[in-house]
């Protein structure tokens, strides 16, 4: 069920399980990690268009990647169509053949300007925004929630607008805007979105374990599904789509570690690792206790020889 590719413009996914572009997380030794157990494609975490068309050094640093990810896959957001365009033919997007445009983070700074879920709400101008796009010659998909609240459901309709602007691929996040991330995901919805196009519709929302996906994927009759938040936890919970053999929480943090220091600074490479850490360790014992050591460690090899007790 899970290792069917997808074709998105020229290119050809590993397989129908895809990593979700999160926030502050989907740096690329996260997505290396990830495509190892057995993500089909990786998206980075959402980049602004308006700070990578102008420059911004902290944008550029969210665009790493190298021939070990294969196909890479960026998510940009923003609200401008030519902007949009221009960040899509950027130096910088050069190795990234697909592009996501974000119709659907919730965060009120977003949204307030017009951005991610807003545009949901503005549908000629989401239009607009995927036929610029289109003409850089990226693949462009579109990755949406269903609607703004329960009295504002938008699905197949904005479905079938972004296919006709000319979008490869949709993913449909089954909450509305105002859920955030909490509540029941609404399949019924994610399954008009299928029905509404041709092209390739990936389900996205509460999936946490194998029998969630495999659900999803049958009451929708979506081409794949997309994993967030449960890969934070737990990125070896591709493996349980996959098959492929997990590794131990030390080897995995050790290998992470190195290439997250080899590729940031000292200080991010603490900060996120710590984060990192403690996601980890969600459900053992001890769990509190190592967690307010972690996070006053000051650096790398501080964050390892906690680790290395936590994981004996």
């Amino acid at each position: 069920m899970f290792d069917q590719p997808i074709a998105i413009g020229g290119v050809s996914t590993r397989s129908n399980l895809f990593l979700a572009p999160l926030a502050g997380y989907t740096n690329f030794p996260f997505r290396l990690l990830c495509s190892s157990f057995g993500s089909g494609l990786c998206f980075t975490e959402m980049v602004s268009a308006k700070g990578l068309k102008y420059g911004n050094e902290n944008t550029k640093t969210l665009l790493y990647t190298d021939e070990r990810e294969g196909i890479a896959a960026a998510q940009l957001f923003g609200n401008d169509p030519e902007i949009l365009r221009a960040a899509c033919e950027i130096a910088e997007l050069a190795p990234f053949p697909i592009v996501d445009i974000n119709m659907g983070c919730p965060v009120p700074k977003i949204y307030k300007n017009g951005e991610g879920s807003a545009l949901l709400e503005t549908p000629a101008l989401a239009e607009k925004i995927v036929k610029e796009c289109v003409k850089s010659g990226k693949a462009i998909t579109v990755k949406f929630r269903i609607g703004i609240d329960r009295d504002r459901l938008v699905t197949e309709e904005f479905a079938k607008r972004m296919e006709g602007a000319g979008a490869s691929l949709l993913t449909v996040h089954g909450r509305t805007k105002d859920k955030v991330y909490a509540g029941e995901v609404n399949e019924e919805e994610i399954a008009k979105a299928v029905q509404a196009v041709k092209i390739p519709v990936i389900a996205n929302g509460g999936v946490f374990s194998l029998g969630e996906g495999e659900r999803l994927m049958k009451n929708t009759g979506a081409a794949g599904v997309m994993i967030a938040r449960a890969a934070l936890f737990d990125p070896q919970i591709f493996c349980e789509f996959s098959g492929k053999e997990r590794m131990s929480k030390k080897a995995m943090f050790e290998w992470q570690m190195k290439e997250t220091a080899a590729l940031f600074d000292t200080r991010f490479t603490t900060v996120f690792m710590r984060k990192m850490a403690a996601f980890y360790l969600k459900g053992e014992r001890g769990a509190a206790a190592y967690k307010e050591r972690l996070f006053a460690a000051q650096s790398p090899e501080e964050i390892m020889k906690i680790v290395e007790e936590m994981w004996q």
